[in-house]
């Protein structure tokens, strides 16, 4: 029998917040203590909660925040928003590096998994008391805060009718009464060229009001998701964004949606999916807050502040939380800017309800109010509980607002979730017409502070013009774009094929100068449009099919309105064929191969490996071949592909990998047969030995690891018993585990297990052997299988004899590979498939990242 996992809440350096999603999560915050002991008093501030559960002989998950802090002094001076974000990434990332290196070997040295984070400076911690009061002690700490998740508040109603699930024909009332439509039509200003981010539950991407701004549309029937859409949850079932909430697709809608959902429909969009589904865990919010400062590929590798957001909108908050501090102004001196929700815990009445992130004197917080311009009775009011600060900043539609919902369908909810997306869109607007802003975040601040309209109400004081009911008043977005600086030339054209004349949609148009770059896609009838500062930009075009299309030293004059016409040439296609290769070598079926960002349809390998795509124009490409199921050691393969004629090649996937670096090839079988004994019985029992030669696991060295009944060598908890297996990675524990058959096995009188160690030193081999090991559930079926360490080049090699073809024997319900200390990283060659064969070896070899 297996005990079940504990449940383990990922979690986030805020975590002593209740931090919600939707209108705005909610749940008390727990109280700090300065921890002491009998013994020593300690260094740090130690939740109160963290105390309470290790004090039972319990573990608890926690975050360790160190003292340190990076200087974002140098990123908030320079002049564009790329190189802010490269400055503030550079800074960040560079002092969590060096800060938290002591740190992570005390941490190693206890066996203690851990997650570390750059950007508020802290790591997610496991341990009990003996640990707590270690960290505690320690001079770099500054705190220890408990893990926390939230559910989603019930504030929020949603309705669906008839006309709310129609397609939009007009401006929304929120979009209207902020004077969105003005900016539109008086301006001729959609929020072109300005990239919005969201933290919610997701987003539908392919939703009709939001498909053709997605970033991450390429504009000819394919997408290109890495650096535009992360998933630190792991919820959705592919790569591409998915919203199971809600949520994020509406809040998303009343930023950038088509048809009159939208404040600035001509703003591009990416996305972060910081909530789980109804509640949102700090981890994942976290892991989101770095993503949108430098969004990375769909691994969390490879990261890119360039690619950074202009805006955010964060349509959640709860509890008095300071933690969430850090990541705005990380975002703020990259110069992002941020929008959050000021709450829903309101009653109209009652004065600082608002909470943060939205109530901390750094973020910009964002109050409701409906269609008759009454503040919502829900609306978080100031003043600040944490810093006594003016709060909210400003106020917004957020009741019954209409917006996009998945299933291609369209809702009114209300809260202050729905408030806020009305300002981030109107940042879009603002910077679009006036570019000198971008970046600019206490410029763009007082600008909409100044366009407000009051509203006097000073029950929770304050002014008539600036109080903590309303913040500044009415956002007016009209006129806070009729006060910025309009210094900005407007350039305007169409694209066209060459040939024919006609209207080229999709196509990439990039201006590059020394003032500014900016990036939009011509619309259905071939036409763009770009506000640049004045200067003189480079331009090009792109888009598939076509020949690239080229402008330069085009020089714009402030104020100045150019119209740049381009016309592009067709392209040649050509048969493009080949054959995909297996890791081995062999030809791989059933592989999906396909020319990445563009519209040419994908196709599957025959049983030769062999595959054949449709024409595809010339140009140079990245062709890709991804391994169906059984994936095994067969990782993707990317490689580049020019063609200028008929193409024929043979693509080799290279040795799948995990983050670490690791990899997995098949290797020859070599069985070492065991000598010493363990003293293990029985069902669900462990056993901690000494190991001859240090074993590295995700780099950190171990000197005795815990052997169980189930297959499975466990390097961080010297436990009696185990879990029922799992894919990896998971946060649940257990974690730091080499799975060689994690199944629910029983060792009678006809098992063993038996370790072996052979050859000289610095070139070791240590085996850990299960002989005969029989299930739980059928112990007519028996298992023989080995994990074999190398002491030389710290490989494992995982090794299985006499195993019979049939189920559970050939692997059908066990966990076969390797997962790192904090369950956040694994190589899984096999998770409940029938794919282990007798006299076979699979090699997992050390990573060096």
């Amino acid at each position: 029998m297996h005990l079940p996992r504990f449940p383990r809440r990922r979690t986030a350096v805020w975590a002593a917040a209740a931090i919600t999603a939707a209108a705005v999560l909610s749940g008390p915050a727990p109280a700090f203590a300065q921890a002491t002991t009998d013994a020593s008093p300690v260094t740090a501030k130690v939740d109160s909660a963290v105390l309470d559960t290790v004090a039972k002989g319990e573990e608890s998950t926690f975050f360790v925040v160190l003292r340190s802090q990076a200087d974002l002094s140098a990123a908030k001076g320079r002049k564009s928003h790329a190189d802010k974000a490269k400055s503030a990434f550079a800074s960040l990332r560079s002092e969590a590096t060096n800060s938290q290196k002591p740190l992570r070997s005390f941490l190693d040295r206890k066996k203690a998994g851990y997650e570390s984070y750059w950007i508020a400076n802290a790591l997610r911690v496991t341990g009990g008391e003996d640990l707590v009061e270690a960290l505690a002690k320690r001079p770099d700490v500054a705190s220890i805060v408990k893990e926390h998740h939230y559910k989603l508040d019930t504030t929020e109603s949603a309705v669906s009718d008839a006309a709310t699930d129609a397609d939009p024909a007009a401006p929304e009332w929120g979009v209207k009464d902020i004077k969105a439509d003005q900016v539109w039509d008086q301006y001729d200003d959609r929020g072109e060229g300005i990239v919005i981010a969201n933290v919610d539950s997701g987003v539908q991407y392919d939703h009709p009001a939001l498909k053709a701004n997605y970033r991450g549309n390429n504009g000819d029937g394919s997408f290109t998701h890495d650096y535009n859409w992360y998933d630190p949850t792991g919820q959705c079932p592919t790569s591409a964004p998915c919203d199971n909430n809600g949520h994020g697709t509406h809040t998303m809608g009343t930023m950038v949606g088509a048809g009159g959902v939208g404040v600035a429909p001509g703003a591009k969009w990416i996305a972060a999916k910081g909530c789980e589904s109804s509640s949102c865990s700090d981890a994942s919010l976290l892991a989101a807050g770095q993503w949108i400062l430098a969004p990375t590929d769909h691994n969390g590798q490879n990261p890119r502040p360039d690619l950074a957001p202009d805006i955010v909108n964060n349509s959640w908050g709860g509890g008095d939380t300071t933690f969430y501090q850090d990541i705005v102004e990380a975002w703020n001196a990259a110069g992002i800017f941020e929008a959050f929700a000021s709450g829903n815990d309101g009653d109209g009445v009652t004065c600082s309800t608002g909470h943060a992130p939205g109530s901390q004197a750094p973020a910009y917080g964002v109050g409701a109010y409906d269609v008759d311009g009454k503040i919502a009775s829900f609306s978080g009011f100031g003043p600040s509980r944490l810093d006594g600060s003016m709060k909210p900043n400003i106020s917004a539609p957020g009741v019954n607002v209409r917006s996009t919902w998945p299933g291609n369908t369209y809702k009114a909810i209300s809260g202050t979730s729905m408030a806020t997306p009305h300002v981030a869109g109107a940042v879009a607007l603002l910077w679009s017409s006036a570019p000198s802003l971008i970046g600019n975040i206490d410029e763009t601040r007082a600008l909409l502070d100044e366009g407000a309209v009051d509203v006097d109400d000073t029950h929770c004081g304050g002014t008539a013009g600036a109080n903590n009911v309303w913040g500044e008043g009415k956002l007016d977005i009209f006129a806070s774009v009729d006060k910025a600086p309009h210094t900005a030339a407007v350039v305007t054209g169409t694209v066209t094929d060459k040939a024919t004349g006609s209207a080229l949609p999709g196509v990439t148009v990039k201006a590059s100068g020394s003032a500014s770059t900016r990036t939009v896609s011509t619309s259905a009838d071939g036409s763009y449009r770009l506000t640049l500062p004045a200067g003189t930009y480079d331009f090009a075009l792109g888009g598939y099919g076509y020949a690239a299309g080229y402008a330069s030293g085009v020089t714009v004059a402030a104020g100045e309105s150019l119209t740049k016409h381009f016309a592009l040439d067709a392209v040649p296609s050509h048969a493009v064929s080949g054959t995909v290769l297996d890791v081995t070598g062999k030809p791989l079926a059933k592989a999906t191969v396909q020319v990445a960002g563009t519209p040419v349809a994908s196709v599957t390998t025959d049983a030769s490996g062999h595959f054949t795509l449709p024409k595809v124009a010339e140009g140079s490409y990245t062709l890709t071949a991804t391994p169906t199921a059984p994936v095994l050691c067969n990782g993707v393969y990317s490689g580049s592909l020019a063609v200028d004629g008929d193409e024929t090649l043979a693509a080799r996937v290279p040795a799948r990998s995990d983050a670490a670096g690791n990899s997995c090839t098949p290797a020859a079988y070599s069985w070492i047969s065991g000598s010493g004994k363990v003293a293990l019985s029985g069902d669900e029992d462990a056993k901690t030995i000494a190991l001859p030669f240090p074993v590295k696991l995700y780099g950190v060295a171990y000197s005795s690891a815990s052997i169980t009944t189930d297959g499975l060598i466990n390097f961080l908890e010297p436990r009696l018993g185990d879990y029922d297996n799992v894919a990896l990675p998971s946060a649940d524990r257990p974690n730091g585990t080499v799975a060689a058959f994690w199944d629910d096995l029983v060792l009678d009188k006809k098992s063993t297990v038996q370790t072996a160690t052979t050859g000289k030193a610095g070139s070791r081999t240590f085996a850990v052997v299960w002989n005969n090991a029989a299930f739980a559930g059928n112990t007519s079926a028996r298992v023989s299988f080995e994990a074999v360490f190398d002491e030389a080049t710290g490989s494992v090699t995982l090794q299985y004899q006499g195993l019979s073809t049939a189920s559970p024997e050939n692997g059908a319900s066990a966990t076969v590979g390797i997962e790192n200390q904090a369950g956040t990283d694994a190589l899984q060659y096999s998770f409940n498939e029938p794919v282990l064969k007798d006299r076979s070896a699979i090699r997992i070899a050390q990573g060096t990242k």
